[in-house]
């Protein structure tokens, strides 16, 4: 597969995982700022931390995180090329220029998804009508991603296309357990305290976590146990193991299809070995924000080395 098309079907990927990413963060600050009117502006702020918009959105706003000022930022502003809005249509254009070796279904549910969230977005989001606007954000990804597992073949398109989704995801799920516990907690003081319990919970509704946590854990909320679900535990589709393994096992695919080994595969492999063998207890006392930047370091070492390997860029 030339460089240029399997580049443009990782980015298509990523585009559709990371304006679901930023749906569910949106919703996140929602319910937290909800729950903590007095300090809304400092979850916003964190939302956007998070995102890796914070310094672009005060070049265009200065310091109002009011919450209408920052949604509207993240879903549809100009002045913001991260915007939902901005990245599906950059994953709408990047399906076009692969268009040959999407299937019929996949690229009418990437054109549908850009339509439709196009036609949504033209206009500011009422409060009142966020959920609504969340959720079918949400629901076009899925019309996609379900179209490309039903539907493509198992070749090295579907694989760069995983790829993309997969290394996607496990950067967007290291980013909020960083600034969760690092940045909306009020202080030290209420770890494991009711506030705390609270933003632990709704971290597991933004991921779609909750139900499955509470069938495997019960109604103890913690966060050493959420920790462990959403880094170590392999059956969760947006745990970190999880998205590493699906990472490890889409390169090795597009290696036996090449019958090459690269440096991204061996990269891939030591991810899983070197930075999910160890217990939850063993990541805390280490710290586990310097855990999680040595996570993004490796992840974004490991897409640099994808695209130096397969010869594209976005």
């Amino acid at each position: 597969m030339l460089g240029k098309t399997a580049g443009s079907l990782y980015w298509m990927a990523r585009y559709l995982e990371r304006s679901e990413n930023n749906a569910r963060l949106i919703d996140a600050g929602f319910r937290i700022a909800l729950t903590r009117s007095n300090t809304a502006e400092a979850e916003w702020r964190s939302v956007l931390v998070t995102a890796g918009q914070d310094s672009r959105f005060r070049q265009a706003h200065g310091e109002d995180y009011s919450s209408q000022r920052v949604v509207d930022f993240m879903l549809r502003d100009p002045a913001n090329p991260s915007s939902i809005l901005s990245v599906i249509k950059q994953a709408r254009d990047n399906a076009r220029t692969a268009r040959t070796y999407l299937t019929r279904e996949v690229w009418e549910a990437v054109n549908t998804s850009w339509m439709t969230l196009n036609a949504l977005l033209k206009r500011q989001v009422r409060k009142d009508d966020l959920p609504d606007a969340l959720g079918a954000i949400r629901r076009q990804n899925g019309q996609v991603r379900g179209a490309l597992t039903g539907t493509m073949l198992r070749n090295d398109g579907f694989h760069f296309a995983q790829l993309g989704t997969f290394l996607e995801r496990a950067d967007n799920i290291a980013r909020i357990l960083d600034v969760k516990y690092y940045l909306l907690l009020p202080s030290v003081a209420h770890i494991g305290g009711s506030i705390d319990n609270v933003q632990w919970e709704t971290i597991l509704r933004s991921v779609s976590a909750h139900r499955a946590y509470r069938w495997l854990y019960g109604a103890e909320i913690s966060a050493l146990k959420i920790a462990e679900f959403l880094i170590l535990y392999r059956q969760l589709p947006r745990s970190l193991a999880f998205c590493c393994e699906r990472v490890e096992e889409h390169l090795g695919q597009i290696q036996r299809g090449y019958d090459e080994e690269t440096e991204a595969g061996r990269m891939a492999a030591a991810l899983c070995r070197d930075r999910l063998s160890a217990p939850i207890q063993a990541i805390f006392d280490g710290g586990l924000h310097e855990y999680l930047n040595g996570f993004l370091g490796a992840t974004g070492a490991l897409a640099r080395q994808i695209e130096r390997d397969y010869r594209f860029v976005e």
